[in-house]
């Protein structure tokens, strides 16, 4: 990412309190945070909007997120961008279908805020400068 550039993710979940969360996790480590209620909202919001990273709920009224990643993925600007399916959802079947659509990564809920933000690093880097310097700080105690 370019340096001064807002690293934004879209969190796509139709339970409130899960979208909410995960924006807070991400907001707290320097990210910029666009949210939807499902697929349908996520597709209207990224009409003229560049998002780092796709963070989508399963199962969603109207647009579920195996059809928002399909779609997604058929937009130019957003063929490579990587996305994390958040599901309670763990049948094999359903996983092959999403990586088959583009789905980068899954993971369980409930989840563990950790986890979620060692996942998003993987693909983005936040950029927020006290964050930065907390983490050297840090790996340099441990």
């Amino acid at each position: 990412m370019k340096s001064g550039k807002s690293i934004r993710v879209m969190v796509v979940d139709d339970a409130l309190y899960i979208r909410e969360l995960i924006s807070l996790i991400l907001r707290n480590e320097g990210y910029e945070v666009i949210k939807a209620a499902n697929g349908k909202e996520a597709l209207n919001a990224l009409n003229g909007t560049n998002i780092d990273m796709l963070i989508t709920d399963l199962n969603m009224p109207e647009v579920n997120g195996i059809e928002l990643v399909e779609s997604l993925r058929n937009m130019p600007d957003f063929k490579s961008t990587p996305v994390l399916m958040v599901t309670s959802e763990n049948q094999e079947s359903i996983r092959k279908r999403a990586r088959q659509a583009g789905v980068n990564e899954w993971m369980l809920k409930p989840f563990i805020p950790k986890q979620l933000v060692d996942t998003v690093k993987k693909y983005v880097t936040s950029i927020k400068p006290e964050v930065q310097l907390l983490e050297q700080q840090l790996q340099l105690v441990s």
